[in-house]
């Protein structure tokens, strides 16, 4: 039997899976190594869309290498911008956003999300976010500014009203030093 709670990144996969369908059109905030980005390209199928952001060219290079490898380039669109410029570049509404904060893993550890642009980022999500849609956010506190970029991902969930949004955290309690944890938005 599968470990249903392994890691917070396999937890949103999880929900993800649940709402996203072919030809929807979804967001990976935060490129990275281009994990979310494949999984996402895979469950949106040929007619599907995905849109992906990363500050870092080494981060889209290397995403846009792996969705070639695997035939899945097509349906992608890598913009090198920070998420916080997501509605200059998505228009439509779209039936998914994921977030994994932190910085990019073998990459610079200097360079990391920031709460300011997360929060923008987020808020921003949440106006083209289709009815039952899910944002998904990944979060880590365990490098420099990951405690106030939680905070500020808080201070926005918190003031959506229960009647239109649904909002859940699952953190790892028994776990040590700084586990991430996930937190779920999802639009009624």
């Amino acid at each position: 039997m599968a470990r249903l709670f392994s890691n917070a990144v396999t937890l949103s996969h999880k929900f993800i899976a649940e709402v996203v369908c072919l030809g929807d059109t979804v967001i990976d905030a935060t490129v990275g190594n281009g994990s979310d980005t494949l999984f996402l390209a895979q469950l949106v199928g040929a007619t599907g869309r995905v849109i992906g952001f990363d500050t870092q060219p080494s981060a889209l290079e290397r995403t846009g290498d792996r969705l070639k490898e695997v035939g899945l380039r097509q349906r992608v669109s890598l913009i090198h911008s920070g998420h916080e410029n997501l509605t200059k570049h998505v228009k439509e509404p779209v039936k998914a956003c994921m977030f994994n904060l932190g910085y990019l893993p073998g990459g610079e550890h200097s360079i990391v999300t920031l709460p300011g642009t997360t929060k923008a980022a987020i808020e921003q999500a949440l106006t083209v976010l289709e009815r039952n849609g899910l944002i998904t956010v990944v979060i880590y506190t365990g490098h420099t500014g990951g405690t106030e970029e939680a905070a500020a991902v808080a201070e926005v969930v918190s003031k959506l009203p229960q009647h239109l949004w649904d909002v859940a955290e699952i953190t790892f309690p028994n776990r040590k030093n700084h586990p991430p944890y996930l937190l779920t938005i999802q639009r009624r």
